[in-house]
């Protein structure tokens, strides 16, 4: 099995960490577990001439650094109007190698700047950008990032649309998977039959290479060789598509309606009820992907359309560390666990994933190790996130722990 993350951001991306460079983000996939790994950002020059220089060529579309595999990967933002509303739609785009990345760019060089961000924005139409790329080539894959994200997915519900079809048009034919997004899971796209036929990816869009952030979410593939094509072609078939991590979709910064600077949120019921207008300061909330899958959905929750990919949901170690002692994530406490963890199992997928609770109890007092468990079986309670905040798990006090003492084995 092989472990990828597909989109994350390099250092020169706004509000990311100066760590994202290829050494920390080669180290920070290995302590996670992670095998393959999107570079980000290949249209920003200076990343890209890092990339060129840094990364070994295994002449398969697969590029490597130290025993971790890369993609060129990058992520571009379109604003612009169609249908008289306006639209910000993010994109995903994975390519074969460094000449057709540089054909990418000679193409957005013609429509604005590369170099002030990582995450470039241009001001045209979906429909040229597949157009365009498809004639560059037909290897490269185009993904609709974070799909469901208010503001910037294509279902969004403040500047998205209703349909694959609606937005890229008769080159909707060329689009062959979605990325889910932190604030939806499968089973929450499941629900609209129209994506019966378009895989659902997960990757972290991480901004920082620690382990709370980088593989949150990820796609596992059983491929018998690691090569450009064999992962494309099982984003495109679904053949060698193991199944997907994903992390609670109410852990997600979306999930529900709300108004951050008003500190509110609510359900699609209770948001319903109000109006969708803010009961603090009487302007519209906004509204969540919980919300808006309601909106768009034609299938009750449950339901499974045959083929699809499977899927698992974890939130990070890191995370549930700290809410069991009631430390920050980067505390020394929570570093010293999480460290003892990885030197027993090998990396946090390992634990997440598959680890025994005896042999947890090896290493971490009972507490930790139902958590653990617990986290795996989908057992966890999360207060949801909304309008770019987090949400939050909830413990009970039979699983706190707020003392280090006697806590981690040794």
């Amino acid at each position: 099995m092989q472990i990828a993350d597909l989109h994350i951001h390099s250092k020169y991306s706004r509000a990311t960490s100066q760590n994202m460079v290829i050494e920390e983000i080669a180290k920070g996939a290995k302590i996670k577990g992670i095998d393959i790994v999107g570079t980000g950002d290949f249209t920003h020059p200076l990343w890209l001439k890092e990339l060129k220089t840094k990364l070994t060529d295994n002449g398969n579309g697969v590029y490597s650094y130290g025993n971790i595999s890369f993609l060129l990967t990058t992520e571009l933002s379109l604003v612009y109007t169609k249908n008289k509303k306006g639209r910000r739609i993010h994109h995903i785009i994975l390519a074969p190698n460094f000449a057709v990345v540089d054909q990418i760019n000679e193409f957005l060089d013609k429509k604005g700047r590369r170099d002030y961000d990582g995450r470039p924005i241009f001001g045209f139409d979906s429909v040229e950008l597949v157009e365009t790329l498809m004639s560059i080539s037909r290897d490269i894959e185009i993904i609709p990032a974070h799909a469901w994200t208010s503001w910037f997915g294509i279902f969004g519900s403040m500047s998205g649309f209703d349909s694959i079809e609606e937005c890229f048009g008769d080159k909707s034919k060329f689009i062959h998977a979605i990325e889910t997004g932190m604030s939806s899971d499968p089973a929450m796209n499941w629900r609209l039959s129209a994506l019966d036929k378009y895989t659902l990816v997960s990757n972290s869009d991480s901004h920082s290479p620690y382990s709370w952030r980088l593989g949150r979410e990820a796609n596992v593939f059983d491929l018998k060789k690691v090569t450009y094509d064999t992962v494309i072609n099982a984003i495109r078939t679904r053949e060698n598509f193991a199944f997907t991590i994903e992390t609670y979709p109410e852990y997600g910064k979306y999930h529900y309606d709300g108004h951050a600077t008003c500190g509110f949120s609510c359900s699609p019921e209770e948001s319903k009820k109000l109006n969708r207008l803010c009961p603090k300061c009487g302007k519209k909330l906004i509204i969540g992907v919980q919300y808006r899958v309601d909106q768009l959905a034609d299938r009750p929750a449950g339901y499974a359309p045959k083929g699809s990919v499977p899927f698992k949901a974890v939130i990070p170690l890191s995370e549930l560390i700290a809410a069991v002692i009631g430390s920050p994530l980067a505390s020394k406490k929570v570093v010293e666990i999480y460290n003892l963890l990885i030197d027993h199992f090998g990396n946090e997928f390992k634990v997440l994933l598959d680890s025994e609770k005896a042999d947890l109890l090896k290493v971490v007092n009972e507490k930790l190790a139902d958590v653990i468990i617990k986290n795996r079986l989908g057992g966890l309670k999360i207060i949801p996130g909304y309008d770019g905040v987090y949400g939050k798990i909830i413990l009970g006090d039979e699983e706190k722990q707020m003392s280090l003492k006697n806590f981690a084995k040794k």
